[in-house]
């Protein structure tokens, strides 16, 4: 295993049934030297024991017990927290992502960018499956978003993006429970003036378990992030 250039975060709740499926397909799509941090929030997770049960030999692979509140914001911050590399990717361990673009996504982080978006939306994106009430309000808020806010990208509420990490350290992460992150960290990255790219990606929902996205109880802090957006330029360094 070669020494990682970037990190994959991946959050995940007990996700045992579908872990390896889900590292098998980064192995066979990943050909940048990548680590791969699995974040729970609980040492019991059936997760940590699917991971340790099957070796892999092309990226390294290590489970992280988060020792903040619960939730999938959490268990981000604490995987930027757990890493040493440049460039961290965020992808869901459900296997809606294509892991397809994730190499493409991080040699645009090394080429500048602050956030690099994998776009459900742009052309040659696409979205299959999920609740059609969620993808609306997703479609149309990245929509607003890009044509009167001016953010450079026209998926900006998608979690599966790649940043570097020193930006992120520099404007830190304030979302602590749901999936919500993406945006604010976009948000962030459109006021500071900072660079932001985009690559088509096709987002398929999961066929194994059960979402973990609660959209009534989180929808609250997604508007605080969108609106967010239309705010005032910030210097970049802050």
């Amino acid at each position: 295993m070669s020494q990682p250039r970037a990190s994959i975060v991946v959050p995940a709740l007990n996700e045992a049934a579908f872990i390896n499926v889900f590292l098998n397909r980064i192995e066979e799509s990943v050909k940048i030297p990548v680590e791969i941090v699995i974040v729970v929030d609980d040492a019991k997770d059936n997760t940590i024991s699917a991971v340790e049960g099957t070796p892999r030999t092309i990226h390294s692979v290590r489970c992280v017990v988060s020792n903040l509140d619960g939730g999938p914001a959490n268990a981000i911050r604490y995987g930027f927290h757990s890493v040493n590399t440049d460039v961290v990717v965020i992808t869901m361990a459900d296997g809606s992502d294509d892991p397809r673009v994730i190499d493409d996504l991080i040699l645009l982080i090394e080429r500048g960018c602050a956030v690099a978006c994998a776009s459900r939306y742009m052309p040659g994106g696409q979205q299959i499956g999920g609740p059609r009430f969620k993808k609306f309000l997703s479609k149309n808020a990245s929509r607003i978003l890009r044509l009167i806010a001016g953010m450079g990208t026209h998926d900006a509420t998608n979690s599966f993006k790649a940043y570097s990490t020193n930006f992120v350290r520099s404007v830190g992460i304030e979302s602590s429970k749901g999936f919500e992150v993406g945006l604010e960290l976009t948000a962030k990255a459109h006021r500071s003036r900072r660079f932001i790219a985009e690559l088509p990606t096709i987002w398929i929902d999961r066929s194994v378990g059960n979402s973990n996205f609660q959209l009534c109880k989180w929808l609250p802090r997604y508007l605080k992030w969108f609106f967010y957006s239309f705010g005032k330029k910030i210097n970049s360094s802050n």
